[in-house]
């Protein structure tokens, strides 16, 4: 009787069992069919939302692209004037080159200013005044420009579309070291003479070391030629500097007399003690015609000691002149005429800090970077 009673129990629970298991993939089956509406929403998420990055990235490669090659369409010409146009259009052109395709740019997602260096690292700002450095582009795939983007599974949901836009910056660094093949004209200018002269003024510099305003009228002070390698540079060095700019062996004199710390460039925020002669000679004067119209870069002193040959300059800074012109008629006729200018060159090194506003070569540009 006891087997008995142990057989049916046995059978009862192997039967209660059988009816769990059924219950629980009756269960599964419920649980699977309630999520797969959820697991479908979020494949078409990913899927969507990856495809979206690829616009987005597409978008910003494009944009990149783009402001770095018309950022260098700002290099001022030596009055300081911009064509804004040709930097419109290299935006443009440059845009559709790597999107492969026609894009539309609209006027309103181009802004072309300079940065204010006060607020470069801070809350990015753009004003609208002196030398333009800056090009702010917007690419965009909306109801604005190029149509909006179309989603794939999110039709599902009822969205048909999105709406992606990127934007880019880049900016013209100032230039801060001069390195081989920097353009030169290896004459020193009084630097309290520079920072009296406004931009695009001209003034004339005489082969006795007197300097002339536009007018005529004397400035005071006086200038000559600057020894920007060895000490014994001769006419021919000079004149070699003026055709071809900054050489290595001038950089590696300098060096092993001590006037810079590396051969590698000059840094216009080290002062630095260069010999030189007052006034100019005629040796010179092939190189100086040919350099008419041509911007060059000229050291700025504020202290000079010595008389004839052996004078020494303490040089401070350098600027950007244009030689607009030079007559030769002996030591006090001859003279080499300069305008205070604007320069991009390629042979000079940016001041990576954006920030800096002291100690940079005056007016001049270099390489273009992405801030933003």
């Amino acid at each position: 009787m006891s087997e008995m009673f142990n057989l049916d129990a046995g059978t009862a629970s192997q039967n209660l069992r059988r009816r769990r298991g059924r219950s629980r993939r009756g269960n599964a089956v419920v649980f699977v069919g309630m999520m797969l509406p959820v697991m479908c929403g979020f494949i078409a998420l990913a899927v969507d939302y990856g495809f979206l990055l690829y616009v987005r990235a597409d978008l910003q490669r494009s944009a990149d692209h783009a402001v770095l090659a018309a950022v260098r369409d700002l290099e001022p010409s030596y009055d300081g004037s911009q064509d804004l146009s040709q930097v419109r259009a290299t935006l443009r052109e440059f845009a559709e080159l790597n999107a492969g395709h026609a894009i539309s740019i609209l006027d309103d997602d181009i802004q072309i200013g300079r940065f204010n260096p006060l607020t470069v690292y801070t809350e990015f700002e753009i004003l609208n005044d002196g030398i333009f450095d800056t090009v702010v582009l917007t690419l965009r795939r909306d109801d604005l420009a190029n149509s909006s983007v179309s989603l794939f599974f999110a039709k599902l949901f009822g969205n048909q579309t999105t709406g992606v836009s990127v934007t880019s910056t880049a900016v013209l660094q100032k230039a801060r070291l001069l390195t081989e093949g920097a353009d030169i004209l290896p004459v020193g200018i009084p630097k309290s003479v520079w920072d009296a002269q406004l931009e695009n003024s001209i003034w004339s510099i005489y082969g006795n070391g007197k300097i002339e305003d536009e007018s005529g009228n004397e400035i005071p002070g006086n200038w000559g030629t600057v020894n920007v390698g060895s000490d014994s540079n001769s006419t021919s060095a000079l004149v070699d500097q003026i055709n071809v700019g900054l050489m290595q062996e001038d950089l590696d004199s300098l060096a092993e007399n001590g006037r810079i710390p590396t051969n590698e460039y000059i840094d216009s925020q080290e002062e630095i003690t260069l010999s030189g002669d007052p006034g100019f000679s005629a040796g010179i004067k092939s190189a100086v015609i040919a350099a008419h119209g041509q911007s060059k870069l000229v050291p700025l002193f504020d202290h000079l000691e010595g008389w004839g040959g052996n004078l020494n300059y303490d040089i401070v800074g350098w600027g950007v002149i244009q030689v607009v012109n030079s007559t030769w008629q002996g030591s006090n006729k001859s003279s080499i005429t300069i305008r205070k200018s604007y320069l991009y060159d390629g042979d000079l090194r940016p001041h990576t800090d954006l920030g800096e506003v002291e100690n940079l070569i005056k007016n001049a540009y270099t390489s273009p970077v992405l801030v933003e």
